[in-house]
């Protein structure tokens, strides 16, 4: 069989699969997961693990799916890599070996690479678009919007306003933002301002589950004491991660001009930028289909999720030296009468929202001057409610979308 024969082959397997998963296992976690058109890392059914395709040699298996990993490096055409995955556990197991993270190759394919460092060499582009009658923000993948979206999406945030603060819920997919949902991946949330705190807006985000194996592994050990015997599922997301704070600060006199803004990534260590450093990177959802343990997992919907007994949020684990990151300063133009930094032709709209992030570094770590410079994040308009975000590492896209979310915030620090 020819190289294009076995796409189409697999194309056809995964329409087959789709259908089937929809007359006999509705509402099952795998409709939900095909929603993100980031698509699973892992198989709808145990059931596929039987067939003709699961009994190719190891040897020719390696070879076929490692040469669709290197044919297909751009959306849409790379769906057919997540296809692999989804043919039975063995096609699974492989690919998810050849598919290496962001850091090492600069793509994006499973779900869980959007919890991974990006590249350290050229940023991930990405843009936003932002829906103001349904409260919405929407990220996806590319340089800029173009007429196939839908094959591109790889987060979406929903505004929620309370009482003392606002929060975004961010979820794999536009219409599903409970944290009951298999989809729900974590929240930015708005620390409620005081008389101590009114010339500062602090933003904190919070990740459903730890940033590195380790802390799920050291989660697992200690799951039983989190969960209360009317509970209504053990399996439900119990607490919320504390991964970094945002601050805005006013400016001098409350005028309007260039942000002040910083960023501490609690669960990113300075070191990750220093030579030789490396980032925390999680290899999978903690409520994966083959998990056959009890770590939290938002698989059933729960009307008690809030209940006194759920313990809702957790310090996680905290870096002794965090990595921070600041907006880069930008410079006065004369011509133009305004404040400018130079996006690289990323960004065409002038707007308050608009700022690049770099590292803030005391002079007693030993970080290159280069590793200073370069820009981690970078955020700014483009048109009405379209905005580009590029990322690097050592942030991941979620935690990029997280800080690029409260720069939408309406609050006096944030204008």
């Amino acid at each position: 069989m020819s190289f294009k024969g076995l796409v189409r082959e697999l194309r056809e397997m995964r329409d087959g699969i789709g259908s089937m998963s929809r007359r006999g296992i509705e509402g099952r976690h795998w409709r939900n997961r095909t929603r993100s058109h980031i698509a699973p890392d892992v198989a709808p059914l145990e059931l596929i693990n039987q067939g003709q395709w699961a009994s190719l040699p190891p040897e020719l298996l390696l070879d076929i799916i490692r040469r669709i990993e290197e044919s297909e490096t751009t959306w849409p055409a790379r769906t057919v890599v997540v296809y692999c995955a989804s043919v039975c556990k063995s096609w699974r197991n492989v690919t998810k070996e050849i598919v290496k993270t962001p850091e090492e190759c600069g793509r994006l394919t499973f779900p869980i690479s959007l919890k991974q460092p990006g590249p350290r060499d050229s940023p991930i582009q990405c843009y936003i678009r932002r829906d103001r009658a349904t409260s919405t923000h929407r990220l996806y993948f590319g340089l800029t919007p173009s007429e196939t979206e839908s094959d591109k999406l790889l987060l979406a945030a929903k505004k929620i306003r309370k009482a003392t603060s606002t929060e975004f819920a961010l979820s794999l997919v536009p219409d599903d933002f409970s944290r009951a949902s298999s989809t729900y991946v974590g929240k930015l949330r708005q620390v409620p301002t005081t008389a101590y705190t009114s010339d500062i807006n602090h933003f904190t985000i919070y990740d459903c589950q730890p940033p590195s194996d380790t802390a799920i592994q050291h989660d697992h050990n200690r799951s039983s004491q989190r969960f209360h015997k009317k509970q209504v599922s053990p399996r439900l997301p119990a607490c919320s991660y504390s991964i970094a704070t945002i601050s805005y600060e006013l400016n001098v006199l409350r005028t309007r001009g260039p942000r002040r803004m910083n960023c501490i990534m609690h669960s990113i260590p300075i070191s990750s930028i220093q030579e030789g450093g490396t980032a925390p990177t999680p290899k999978s959802f903690p409520h994966s289909f083959d998990d056959k343990h009890s770590h939290p997992s938002p698989s059933f919907k729960a009307k008690d999720l809030n209940a006194p007994h759920a313990t809702s949020s957790s310090s996680g684990p905290i870096c002794v030296d965090p990595l921070i990151l600041k907006n880069k300063a930008p410079r006065w133009h004369e011509q133009l009468q305004c404040w400018c930094l130079n996006f690289k032709g990323r960004v065409t709209v002038a707007s308050v929202k608009n700022f690049q992030l770099v590292a803030s570094v005391d002079p007693s770590h030993n970080v290159l001057a280069a590793e200073q410079d370069k820009v981690i994040l970078q955020f700014g308009k483009i048109g009405k409610d379209i905005f580009t975000m590029d990322y690097r590492y050592p942030l991941s896209a979620f935690q990029a979308f997280a800080i690029c979310l409260s720069s939408f915030d309406t609050k006096p620090a944030c204008e």
